[in-house]
């Protein structure tokens, strides 16, 4: 055999590995192989860096054989930029006080249940708004609210074979503060969210630069601090809006805050570089700090969480094979290790079952048991984020679900508190 026939039968004998290794992928992930020989579909993802990470686009596109854009920025730009334009995305990530803008203005189409996989797997959480009977439902937006597509086109609770979008990640979200750098008379078996406002972190506090969660921090600490009181904390008036702000101005012009981010790094660059001692944050950016040996602690308030429920929805202009392979994208979601992966950085997943295969034992009791940690467990970076021992703040999934005082919502005074947002911001 010459050199050149040897080389083109290695040649094939590669691909034939290949192939053979993505069918046994795309197999355990319960995905249908797009067709050999035709260009591989592209899906573009527009999102969050909460989602969007290198690691899940990589292995998504090995299991499915397709190709993945993933386009991550503030939570605010994106939503903006697919509401005004359906066809800059295929599919959209990310929580779900989106919902109601993107649905509003036409920008997304509604999803088939019967191409979901796992529908039937998805717990009560995404579609009752209660992971257990007895859990406190929180103001605002619950999932369940905004799932169903009913007959006359709006969101809502009966259930109907379309819905807005797909239930996956979710969590709870409160603030991060430096362990090592508490004032004093600050304890830690006490944690509130009146900290934002307390007068002993004045100078080193960061709030989320987003209208439909930063608000919410903040409401819940004007509350906490009993500055103020609100009727329904999930539906804002404009003269309550009048009042928080004119509360939070104040603070903003007595340099109480130090920064506002706008993305989960900008968050841990806030943190690490000491710019703020407590602010705002989201589970990844703990699991980040803690990872690089910074002693950050999620708050577990004694109030109730901030809850959000991740949102995967499908752009109105997408169609044909890119349709057909955004459902792949979709169903690989929830096909058991992309769940395991996004629970250590400390999000759930709406089929928790399917993951638990893909976890420790030590990583499920922790993550999702509340148990304390039988051994030192990894971050999704790979270095160490919890140390042998340590128990997650606000204990099992249930019992922090159990616990939400309000959801990441989009009120009916939301045009008002955008200007309210913006003169607070520039203040």
């Amino acid at each position: 055999m010459n050199r050149s026939t040897s080389s083109s039968a290695k040649s094939m004998n590669r691909r034939r590995r290949a192939l053979l290794k993505g069918g046994v992928l795309c197999l355990a992930a319960g995905c249908v192989p797009f067709a050999i020989g035709k260009p591989k579909p592209t899906v573009r993802v527009m999102g969050t860096h909460v989602t969007l990470q290198e690691i899940l686009r990589q292995r998504a596109m090995e299991d499915l054989g397709i190709n993945l854009l993933f386009e991550p920025n503030g939570s605010a730009a994106v939503l903006q930029k697919a509401s005004m334009n359906p066809g800059s995305f295929d599919l959209y990530e990310q929580w779900s006080n989106s919902i109601n803008v993107l649905w509003r203005s036409r920008a997304i189409q509604p999803i088939e249940k019967k191409r979901l996989r796992y529908w039937d797997e998805i717990n009560s959480l995404s579609k009752t708004g209660k992971i257990v009977e007895n859990a406190r439902m929180g103001a605002g937006d619950a999932p369940h609210k905004i799932l169903n597509i009913q007959d006359d086109g709006t969101l809502g609770t009966q259930h109907t074979d379309v819905i807005s979008f797909l239930p996956y990640v979710h969590n709870v979200d409160s603030f991060g503060y430096d362990t090592s750098r508490l004032p004093e008379g600050i304890e830690i078996d006490n944690e509130s969210w009146g900290w934002l406002l307390d007068s002993r972190f004045s100078g080193q506090v960061g709030v989320v630069n987003d209208p439909t969660i930063g608000l919410f921090d903040l409401a819940l600490a004007a509350q906490a601090k009993g500055f103020m009181q609100f009727d329904d904390i999930g539906a804002m008036t404009e003269s309550e809006l009048d009042e928080l702000f004119t509360i939070l101005i104040e603070l903003k012009q007595l340099h109480h805050f130090s920064g506002f981010w706008t993305s989960v790094p900008e968050s841990v660059h806030f943190m690490k570089s000491r710019r703020v001692l407590i602010e705002s944050m989201f589970s990844p950016a703990v699991s980040a700090l803690n990872g690089q040996q910074i002693p950050v602690r999620f708050a577990a308030p004694k109030e109730g969480y901030r809850g959000w429920h991740g949102v995967m929805c499908l752009s109105a202009a997408t169609q044909g094979r890119n349709k057909d392979a955004a459902y792949e994208y979709m169903n690989w979601w929830l096909s058991g290790w992309p769940g395991a992966f996004i629970a250590r950085q400390g999000y759930y997943i709406s089929n928790p079952q399917r993951s638990a295969q893909y976890l420790t034992q030590a990583e499920w009791d922790y993550w999702y048991q509340g148990k304390p940690a039988a051994e030192t467990l990894l971050g999704t970076d790979g270095k160490p984020s919890v140390s042998k021992g340590e128990q997650r703040s606000g204990g099992s999934y249930e019992s922090r679900f159990s616990n939400v005082a309000v959801w990441n919502t989009v009120m009916p005074t939301y045009e008002y508190s955008l200007q309210k947002w913006y003169e607070f911001i520039t203040s």
